[in-house]
């Protein structure tokens, strides 16, 4: 994944262009073109300053407020299961699905293979090798549709082994952008309940696909409720713009609260040996806007403006590309959701946008939507209608 980030940015870099796009980053960026600190994300860190806080060590699982407010973001604040849920503070994201594949490369002895749609995160497969599982896929993406492929991933979740380990994206698809509907989610919870698989959700932009955080959570609260046991990885990267701070959580709901205890032993002798314990500085900012109410209110609201500015740019992508008098369908780049969107265009199609029209993107098409801005989206539908006209 480095390897095609690096020569992105560096190709970007050295064009001269004054028109050029990078559409490779991943980060969000502003109108502007610019990385994002969210206000209410200053304003947490002054009110931290102001507090004094010594720099003493977390405790293993982390910082406890942080990490009781980070599981309630995710399974509600009124869930009936947060007396059962066991949850470590992790390394973001990334950290969560480690210490994820370890748990179960330890104590899930029914399987040894974590399932990944096809296409999914690069990190995920070299993440789950490396805690000693293997790693097999299952279809998702239809390059015919530019849409899900609903009927090829409920037939590999039915053909797989039982009690098989699929991990799922809980919102904002990445690399793809595509979101299986609600129906399709409860056809999905229904083929993993049939083959007694074990649902890993990676929950990396809650509130940054919709807007809503509630929303975003529909899936990881439904498959809750349908009786699933469940593990989650979840990050504040995203959704926080907290990108350096590595902040995330690693959460399993147990079966009973006694098991829970026993889960959270287990995850800390799984974490002493990994890194000992996690940072304080982001998990504190985190805590403070999850647990303020005012602070809280500000973010959402922040959270759902970033969301409606990627909205926004799909619509204008689709509108632009429309008024310049495309004739091709362009209904899945506001069909799709979150910071990426897969544009159908074909290697050359990209190679082309690049070398002609310096906007530069990933050779499968993908593009991060966060790099369009008002001042450069109809240019860049201008350089996309002359390359698949």
């Amino acid at each position: 994944m480095a390897d095609w980030k690096t020569g992105i940015t560096e190709a970007y870099k050295a064009d001269k262009s004054e028109l050029k796009v990078n559409l490779g980053v991943g980060a969000y960026r502003d109108d502007k073109g610019k990385p994002y600190v969210l206000p209410s994300v200053r304003a947490a860190e002054e009110r931290i300053l102001m507090k004094g806080h010594d720099k003493e060590y977390a405790g293993i699982t982390g910082v406890p407020s942080f990490t009781k407010a980070a599981i309630e973001l995710a399974y509600g604040k009124s869930s009936p299961v947060l007396d059962r849920i066991a949850a470590t503070q992790s390394i973001s994201g990334t950290g969560a699905l480690r210490i994820g594949g370890a748990f179960f490369e330890r104590f899930y002895p029914n399987a040894k293979t974590v399932y990944l749609p096809t296409p999914s995160w690069a990190n995920h497969a070299a993440i789950m090798k490396d805690s000693g599982l293997g790693v097999k896929s299952y279809r998702y993406y239809s390059k015919e549709t530019i849409g899900l492929d609903i009927d090829g991933l409920l037939e590999d979740i039915g053909n797989a082994p039982k009690s098989s380990i699929f991990l799922l994206h809980a919102c904002a698809h990445n690399p793809t952008g595509v979101d299986p509907t609600p129906e399709q989610w409860r056809a999905i919870s229904e083929a993993v309940k049939n083959g007694g698989h074990f649902p890993f959700f990676d929950m990396a932009y809650q509130g940054f696909a919709s807007g809503d955080t509630d929303r975003d959570a529909y899936a990881l609260r439904y498959f809750i409720e349908q009786g699933h046991p469940v593990a989650l990885a979840q990050s504040f990267a995203k959704n926080m713009g907290l990108y350096g701070e590595r902040v995330g959580t690693f959460s399993l709901l147990a079966g009973s609260v006694e098991e829970k205890k026993r889960l959270d032993s287990q995850i800390k002798i799984l974490v002493r040996p990994l890194y000992s314990n996690p940072p304080i500085n982001g998990a504190r900012i985190a805590s403070e806007i999850l647990n303020d109410p005012t602070l809280n209110k500000q973010w959402l609201g922040e959270v759902k403006g970033m969301a409606d500015r990627i909205i926004s740019m799909r619509a204008a992508l689709k509108t632009n590309l429309g008024q310049i008098g495309s004739k091709r369908d362009w209904n899945h780049i506001t069909s799709q959701i979150g910071m990426f969107a897969y544009t159908g265009l074909g290697p050359e199609q990209v190679d082309r946008l690049a070398k002609e029209f310096s906007v530069y993107g990933t050779k499968d098409g993908r593009i991060s939507v966060a790099g369009i801005t008002s001042d450069n989206v109809k240019y860049l539908a201008q350089s996309i209608h002359k390359v698949t006209a």
